[in-house]
């Protein structure tokens, strides 16, 4: 009868070392998952804000996109030329046409 009851306490720290080893395990299984958890949410407020600001700088380019647009109008360019450099349109007798003799560059 003392070999069966010695078999046991054998057994008995065997079981316990098992349980404690799956229970370290189960709780860094825990941990891992709170971390993984809390990393995801970290890095996807952070990706929120990053489309965020991507929306906003898209707006401000589109504005400077019209504001270019705006400044190089043509009906604006011709106001400007005739109210602060007193430049105005020729009359068809003041055009002259120039036509380029291209025999000089052959050659």
């Amino acid at each position: 009868m003392k070999h069966q009851g010695h078999q046991k306490v054998i057994r008995l720290p065997k079981f316990l070392c098992l349980v404690v080893l799956l229970w370290l395990a189960l709780i860094a299984s825990a941990l891992g998952v709170v971390y993984v958890t809390y990393d995801t949410r970290v890095k996807f407020n952070a990706l929120e804000t990053l489309r965020r600001e991507q929306s906003q700088l898209q707006v401000i380019w589109g504005q400077y996109l019209l504001e270019e647009s705006t400044w190089a109008a043509y009906g604006r360019i011709e106001k400007l030329a005739e109210e602060k450099l007193s430049m105005t349109v020729p009359s068809a007798e003041n055009i002259m046409m120039i036509i380029a003799d291209n025999s000089d560059n052959e050659g």
